[in-house]
């Protein structure tokens, strides 16, 4: 049984889940490594387990009656483990029922075991030579390097392409996971590097093309250093920088760097040869629609539609500025970091760069950060150093409807496999529908001056 709220709700939620399961039943997290077995064929009693040394991370004791009971001060660690039998499992399920009530969400499932500041069931004290528990890869390596959870083809890769033995791998740690990879870091000699796997984008991404995109800017300086990538899967080793922050979207000092680094990449004039890596925005919209499937979660999704579809029409009669795009060129991607006392800036993650109009990266940085009007037309404006003319700025308008609509499609396919973005997907659709609103109006007022 999976929660598929974790991120919003903790294991008291994903406990309730399974409520009716339980009965003379053993609870236990699944990051503890035991050094003897800790289940009977037998038990007496319900028990929840404790370890004999003292915790700043806990608040509770057992006292002479072997009753866990709240303390002021540190007291022993909790374990996790525990015991519930079919007598005690009535109330437990009884106060799961209570707290999941979304007032509760970020509380673990112990608290349904008390009754004021006393758990209802008695402790089980063990040494601390008893369990260990197990957070990282290298922790699981120094309790049992003999588990078969330790053959890890990706370790074993960045083994080779460093042409090293995995034990010389070190401080492993995972990263916060991205909307198409998840990622970690890892130290060889205290060289730190990052190692993107990616999750669930056999149908949206094109390794190969990335792959071919990433040769072409290598010499730039503009990207991550990247030390190994494979073009069929697309896992991917670059070199982390120290140090680092992303884009402030709010602040403009940001935004100033920001823009002359893309305008400076956009005036390299790029041209890549597939002619697969044209990003058709129109294209793949219908792509990650036929992805979603035949039914939308907007009920005018046909209608509005229609209506950013009517824009290609006008968008073809403009002048476009044709080369290699970021795409994704958003607050996120734009990486500060410090070398030599200096703050200077990377453009990270190309996976879905293509040929395309230069300033269809300008709409994808306004529609990821959210912004309204105003915060458009003042990023339009750093970008153009304001000397944009009306035709330009509509175009911009053009796309940020069309690429509303383009992640929106996006969103619904990636919540078909049970990943939501919740307000991101929804201000995409809004975007769509209120950009094309702006459009038309521009137009009309520009069909009144000329009349």
């Amino acid at each position: 049984v999976v929660n598929r709220e974790y991120q919003e709700k903790n294991n008291l939620h994903s406990l309730n889940l399974v409520k009716d399961k339980i009965s003379n039943t053993y609870i236990i997290p699944g990051d503890l490594y035991f050094y003897e077995n800790p289940f009977l064929n037998n038990e007496i009693q319900s028990w929840y387990m404790l370890e004999n040394r003292i915790s700043k991370h806990s608040n509770v004791t057992c006292n002479t009656k072997n009753e866990i009971v709240k303390v002021k001060d540190d007291g022993l660690k909790m374990i996790g483990l525990s015991f519930i039998n079919q007598h005690d499992s009535l109330y437990l399920k009884e106060r799961l029922e209570c707290l999941d009530d979304g007032m509760h969400d970020s509380c673990f499932w112990e608290e349904t075991l008390y009754q004021k500041n006393k758990m209802f069931i008695y402790g089980k004290i063990v040494d601390t030579s008893y369990v260990d528990e197990i957070n990282t890869y290298e922790e699981l390596r120094n309790v049992d390097d003999h588990s078969a959870h330790l053959n890890n083809e990706t370790l074993s890769l960045i083994a080779d392409v460093f042409k090293i033995n995995v034990e010389q791998i070190k401080n492993i740690k995972s990263l916060k996971k991205g909307m198409t990879n998840r990622s970690f870091l890892f130290e060889i000699n205290h060289d730190k590097c990052i190692m993107r796997i990616p999750e669930g984008t056999d149908q949206l991404i094109n390794r190969k093309e990335e792959y071919e995109v990433y040769q072409v800017i290598k010499d730039l300086n503009i990207s991550d250093e990247v030390i190994y990538m494979n073009p069929q899967n697309g896992y991917k080793i670059t070199k982390y920088l120290d140090d680092t922050r992303v884009c402030n979207q709010d602040n403009d000092e940001d935004l100033i760097k920001c823009m002359k680094l893309l305008k400076e990449f956009h005036n390299q004039d790029l041209k890549v040869e597939s002619k697969t890596l044209i990003f058709d925005v129109f294209e793949k919209m219908e792509f990650y629609e036929n992805l979603r499937g035949p039914k939308s979660l907007y009920k005018d999704y046909k209608q509005t539609k229609e209506k950013v579809f009517s824009l290609k029409n006008i968008i073809e009669k403009m002048p476009k500025e044709w080369k290699l795009c970021h795409i994704d060129a958003n607050c996120d991607n734009f990486l500060f970091y410090r070398e030599n006392n200096e703050e200077r800036i990377k453009l990270i993650d190309w996976e879905y760069a293509g040929m395309q109009d230069a300033h269809l990266d300008i709409a994808m940085f306004c529609i990821y950060s959210m912004y309204d009007r105003k915060q458009i037309d003042h990023l339009i404006d750093i970008y153009f150093e304001n000397k944009c003319d009306q035709q330009t700025r509509i175009k911009i308008y053009c796309y940020i409807s069309m690429c509303g609509l383009l992640w929106s499609n996006w969103c619904e396919y990636k919540y078909t496999l049970g990943v939501e973005f919740g307000e991101y997907s929804l201000a995409q659709y809004r975007f769509a529908k209120d950009y094309y609103k702006i459009v038309m109006e521009e137009m009309e007022n520009i069909e009144k001056c000329v009349k």
